[in-house]
């Protein structure tokens, strides 16, 4: 592959450690499945982020979808990846082995349909996701409103990708020399929301697609950009992303939702890095139509879950990784998702 070739020569003109990070969780299953790392020069280093939705929501968040399904009146519905994420006593798995009221959807859209079945409970949806799934929870609300459907309820734990890049690179922990960032994302929100990246930061991006040859596709522009001293937001991923994004999703995510601040599991509280729903349509809020108090533990003793999102340490040098979390058995929130860096690791990288 010639562009790997192009990758070794452009390393050796930089003269220095590259770190580039790759912030889909997506990315890093296809890194590792591929083998990408080992066609890479010894300088440059792929760390991965926290673009693994599964992985950065919060104990508490957990605690509380728990919470609702073990209500009489309840049936909470959640994408199936959401069971196994561990809470400070259980996941939703072992809650639903233990009586509580969980249903998996496929899509939100799902949700109405087993709220028009079972009219006498309260159907809340665990809403979690980055900009990709967003918008169709939106659409899913303003459906039931249309429909009449008043029994069901959203608890949004969504995140937003651009406010934790900004942390990130406020970070002295690690330095990140340009981002491979997410195409799932991208395709709703564009390039534009990035572009704070270069304007302040002049740190290189690329967004690009998920196959190998997409990936190292945008290693290279970003390397051609860091030899040449021109950061700027690039897309590799033409075929479905486009600057401006896919306006009528954004539309929809923002009718309903707003920007608020919102804890990362193992990060801690970003500012602006969530969305709520707006105050129009608080009767539609879980959390205010059914108010819970969760008494949360912290992370377990020894997980370096936050570290390893955050690019400072791989998933080897966390003292529980083989040896005590595995995906059979899970502490941490990065070893239940098939996206999180450190199933990625114990399944493709050992």
């Amino acid at each position: 592959m010639k562009e790997i070739n192009i990758i070794h020569e452009l390393s050796n003109r930089i003269k220095r450690p590259i770190n580039l990070m790759e912030v889909c969780g997506t990315h890093t299953v296809a890194i590792f499945k591929s083998g990408i790392k080992s066609l890479l020069p010894p300088s440059l280093k792929l760390l991965s982020g926290p673009g693994c939705p599964v992985c950065v929501t919060a104990i508490e968040d957990i605690d509380r979808a728990v919470a609702y399904s073990l209500l009489d009146d309840v049936i909470l519905t959640t994408f199936g990846d959401m069971l196994r994420v561990p809470g400070s006593n259980k996941s939703l798995m072992s809650a639903k082995a233990e009586g509580g009221h969980i249903e998996i959807v496929y899509s939100p859209l799902d949700s109405l349909n087993i709220a028009i079945k079972h009219k006498a409970k309260k159907i809340v949806f665990f809403s979690a996701g980055f900009e990709t799934t967003a918008p169709l929870a939106a659409a899913t609300l303003l459906e039931a409103e249309k429909r009449g459907i008043s029994n069901f309820f959203l608890y949004s734990v969504h995140k937003l990708v651009p406010p934790a890049l900004e942390v990130l690179l406020n970070s002295d922990d690690v330095r990140i020399d340009g981002f491979i960032l997410p195409g799932h994302v991208s395709s709703i929100i564009g390039s534009k929301p990035y572009q704070f990246m270069i304007e302040k930061y002049k740190v290189p991006s690329v967004i690009t697609g998920f196959k190998a040859e997409d990936i190292v596709g945008g290693i290279m522009m970003l390397l051609k950009q860091i030899y040449e001293g021109k950061p700027s937001v690039e897309i590799q991923y033409k075929s479905s992303v486009k600057p401006e994004g896919n306006q009528k999703a954004v539309d929809y995510m923002y009718q309903v939702f707003e920007p608020a601040d919102s804890y990362w599991r193992g990060i801690g509280n970003l500012k602006n890095s969530g969305l709520k729903l707006k105050n129009e349509w608080m009767n539609r809020d879980s959390e205010k139509i059914i108010p819970l108090q969760v008494n949360s533990s912290p992370e377990p003793k020894g997980c370096q879950c936050g570290l390893i999102l955050r690019g400072i340490k791989t998933p080897p040098e966390c003292p529980l990784f083989e040896k005590v979390c595995s995906p059979e058995n899970p502490v941490g929130a990065c070893m239940v998702s098939t996206e999180g860096s450190c199933a990625a690791y114990f399944k493709y990288g050992r």
